[in-house]
C-alpha cells in the first residue's frame, strides 16, 4: 500500500487516521468540504483536496482515486439529532455521497474500501455485550443512513467484486474531539461547560451508558482493516472498547456540576461485543477513559 484516500481528513477521527497513515510513509490524500473539520487539522505532508462529496461528480472522484490502493471513508454528517432535525440533508451527504465513493472507487480499481460504519445501526439493542449478529432498529435517520452505507458496501463487494468492510464504532472520544457545535460529543460538551463555569447539562436520568472508545484505537483499527491479508467482502466489525460508563459517571469523572431535564430518544446502554474484530483483525483497544480524562483535564487546565 503505497496511495490512500482519507474522506473527511480533517476531522476529528479522520485526522488522526491522516497522522497515523502518513507515519506509516503513506502517500495520503485528504477529501475534505471543512463543514465540521478544521484547516488546522490537516497534516501538511498530506495532499488536500477542498471539496464536497455530495457535489463532487463520480468522473472527478474516479480521477482522484487513480492509482489508489485503499479509500478510508469517513466523511459524514455525523449527529443523530441534527439528523433528525434536517433527515433530507443528512440523506444526501451520508448516503448518496458514500454511493459517489464506491463507484469511483471501482471504476478507478481500488483494492478495498474501508467504511465507517456506526453503533447506531443497532438502535435500542437488547443483547450485550452487542454482537455484529445482532438485529439492527435504526433510532434515527442518521443511524439509518449509516446502516445503508453498510449495505452499499456489501453490495458492491458481491456485485462488482470491489472489496469492502465496514467498521461500527461505538463512542469515539479522544485528541481533536469537538468541544463546541452541533457535532459536539457529550464529553466536548461538558468540557466547554466547565470552561465556562457552567453546570453540565444531562439528557434524560443520566443512567443510560455508553460504550466510548479511544480514537487511537478506532485509527488502529482502520489500520488493521486495511492491511488485512485475505478479502473481507463487505464484512462488519464492531469498533468498540467493550467497556461502558454511564453518563452521570463521565459526569464524575469530570467533576462538574450536573443538571438534568433534556428529554432525548436513545439509547439505554451501548456496549459492543468486539470479540470478531480481536479474532479476525487481531485488534486490542488498550484506550483507558478514566486515565485518559484525568490527562484532558489537565490539557484543558481544568
Amino acid at each position: 500500500m503505497q496511495k490512500v484516500v482519507v474522506t473527511g481528513g480533517a476531522g476529528f477521527i479522520g485526522s488522526n487516521l491522516v497522522d497515523f497513515l502518513i507515519e506509516q510513509g503513506l502517500h495520503v490524500i485528504i477529501i475534505d468540504n471543512l463543514s465540521t473539520g478544521q484547516v488546522e487539522n490537516i497534516n501538511p505532508e498530506a495532499e488536500f483536496i477542498h471539496t464536497d462529496l455530495s457535489e463532487v461528480s463520480v468522473t472527478d472522484l474516479t480521477e482522484v482515486m487513480q492509482d489508489v490502493d485503499v479509500v478510508f471513508h469517513l466523511a459524514a454528517l455525523a449527529r443523530v439529532q441534527p439528523s433528525i432535525e434536517d433527515p433530507y440533508t443528512f440523506n444526501r451527504v451520508n448516503v448518496n455521497s458514500t454511493l459517489k465513493v464506491l463507484m469511483a472507487a471501482n471504476s478507478a480499481g481500488v483494492k478495498r474500501v474501508v467504511y465507517s460504519a456506526s453503533s447506531s445501526a443497532y438502535g435500542d439493542a437488547i443483547e450485550f455485550p452487542t454482537p455484529e449478529t445482532h438485529g439492527t432498529n435504526p433510532l434515527s435517520p442518521y443511524g439509518l443512513q449509516k446502516l445503508i452505507g453498510e449495505q452499499y458496501c456489501k453490495m458492491f463487494s458481491e456485485v462488482y467484486g470491489l472489496d469492502t468492510v465496514s467498521l461500527r464504532y461505538f463512542n469515539v472520544y479522544g485528541e481533536r474531539m469537538a468541544t463546541e457545535g452541533a457535532y459536539c460529543l457529550v464529553m466536548g460538551i461538558f468540557a466547554k461547560q466547565m470552561q465556562n463555569g457552567q453546570p453540565l447539562t444531562i439528557t434524560n436520568d443520566g443512567e443510560q451508558r455508553r460504550d466510548f472508545t479511544y480514537v487511537a484505537d478506532v485509527v488502529q483499527a482502520n489500520w488493521l482493516a486495511a492491511t488485512h491479508q485475505t478479502s473481507l467482502g463487505g464484512e462488519v466489525f464492531n469498533v468498540g472498547n467493550g467497556k461502558n460508563y454511564s453518563v452521570n459517571e463521565v459526569a464524575d469523572m469530570l467533576g462538574g456540576e450536573k443538571t438534568y431535564g433534556y428529554p432525548r430518544i436513545e439509547p439505554t446502554q451501548t456496549l459492543a461485543d468486539n470479540s470478531k474484530a480481536k479474532h479476525i483483525l487481531n485488534w486490542n483497544p488498550i484506550g483507558d477513559l478514566p486515565t485518559w480524562i484525568v490527562k484532558y483535564k489537565t490539557d484543558l487546565g481544568l
